[in-house]
């Protein structure tokens, strides 16, 4: 697998050195210069899911990984489902919260734990990573107790709720969580300096975790064609997909399943309060705001750092531009598609709402649509019984959790206070 430093394209490196750099020169994202098409979807989506996913990353990433290793290390990663609920005719939900932190980023840190591990060979790494809510909780237990591996887990303060910081604030051990006084776009910055620091960088061999990394992207694609598998095969023909989008990295993971032949006939990539994309598609101006805390928490960032790669899969068309959408739905119309769904008899929380919306504006009368749940209901237990007025079951994971004591540090939002506590902590 060929991958280009987007920003730099004097940059190529391999799959295995883009999953173990991360984050490329001039903080540029590593993405292929090209995507073909598989040779027989029909063929693949009769395919198991995870037997499916092994043939579909070897395509991906090609003879750099021996398909009997590549086929373990997916056993290993996806040992969990991805179920396609029915809503009505013609919306499904794909639930990819049946994961150990009942989110969708389970899928991709997994996968990205089995790359680490295997490339690293015994090499000491620190994972550095920024959450805003669920790639926490999926990096450090994908992660926990690891040999030859630290964790560092930036998150706002007071910004995520209490059941996605308590899935990783509480492990300690190798986990080493800090809550900064600032945004998920400050949380970001911070980890996107650390990567310009060769100092910070050689001394503790450092790599990251976000959606940046290729190994996370990629993982990610197998769960789009594990959703089309699960419909009906007379509606597989026209799909329309919808997915809530925050840093954008899990709609480039359905854009690339659409280049490499699934049928998707239309994406939307809705977005909360925080419209710099829907913006920019509208002006053709680039021009954040600061980051608006909303409902839909995980989403609450104002510069997505995978933007760049969706972009330019637009631009050489991977994806037909006239077929992606992108729109902002507020927080009153979050709070009426939630009681709207729950009223269908769907349980969903803000995000599921808002992927809901957007597939409903732009849909096609003939299409079929599938809207993603990238997380549990329970893990905004607070906002979901307010909004639905409704007590929710907690699942036993966020139960044994929520007793735990925070083992998180409080950090200032710049990047020296980051650099002190982290060498301090490790080196």
């Amino acid at each position: 697998m060929k991958l280009v430093n987007l920003k730099d394209a004097q940059q190529q490196v391999s799959f295995t050195e883009a999953v173990k750099i991360g984050l490329g020169r001039n903080q540029g994202v590593f993405f292929p210069e090209s995507f073909q098409p598989l040779a027989d979807v029909d063929a693949l989506l009769d395919k198991p899911f995870a037997e499916r996913s092994t043939e579909i990353l070897y395509h991906l990433i090609g003879d750099e990984l021996p398909k009997d290793t590549l086929s373990e290390m997916v056993q290993r990663a996806f040992n969990f489902p991805a179920k396609l609920v029915a809503v009505d005719d013609t919306h499904y939900c794909l639930e990819l919260f049946h994961g150990p932190t009942l989110a969708f980023k389970d899928f991709g840190g997994r996968f990205m734990a089995e790359c680490i591990s295997l490339f690293n060979q015994g090499e000491r790494v620190t994972i550095l990573t920024a959450t805003s809510g669920d790639t926490g909780a999926a990096v450090a237990h994908a992660f926990y107790n690891k040999p030859n591996v630290d964790v560092v887990i930036l998150y706002p303060e007071g910004k995520i709720s209490l059941a996605q910081q308590k899935l990783f604030t509480t492990l300690g051990g190798n986990i080493h969580c800090y809550a900064v006084k600032g945004s998920f776009d400050d949380c970001q910055a911070m980890v996107k300096s650390a990567f310009l620091d060769d100092e910070l960088k050689q001394t503790l061999g450092l790599n990251s975790a976000n959606s940046i990394n290729i190994s996370r992207l990629v993982a990610q694609v197998c769960y789009y064609f594990e959703a089309v598998a699960q419909l009906p095969k007379e509606k597989r023909g026209k799909v329309h997909v919808s997915v809530p989008s925050g840093n954008f990295g899990n709609v480039c993971a359905a854009m690339i399943a659409a280049a490499l032949g699934l049928p998707v006939a239309k994406l939307s990539a809705t977005t909360n309060q925080n419209d710099t994309v829907p913006r920019y598609l509208d002006s053709g101006e680039w021009a954040p705001n600061a980051t608006l805390e909303s409902l839909s928490n995980a989403m609450d960032v104002s510069k997505p750092n995978n933007w760049p790669r969706v972009e330019t899969m637009l631009e050489r068309g991977d994806f037909n531009k006239h077929d992606f959408y992108s729109r902002s739905v507020d927080e009153d119309v979050t709070q009426s598609v939630m009681k709207q769904l729950h009223e269908q008899g769907y349980l969903a929380e803000p995000h599921t709402a808002i992927a809901y919306q957007g597939l409903v504006q732009d849909m096609d009368a003939d299409a079929c649509g599938v809207f993603l749940a990238t997380a549990h209901p329970a893990k905004f237990k607070e906002s979901v019984e307010a909004v639905l007025n409704h007590q929710l079951d907690m699942p036993k994971v966020l139960t044994d959790a929520l007793l735990k004591p925070c083992l998180a540090e409080p950090l200032q939002a710049d990047y020296e206070s980051l650099k002190q506590a982290v060498m301090n902590k490790i080196s």
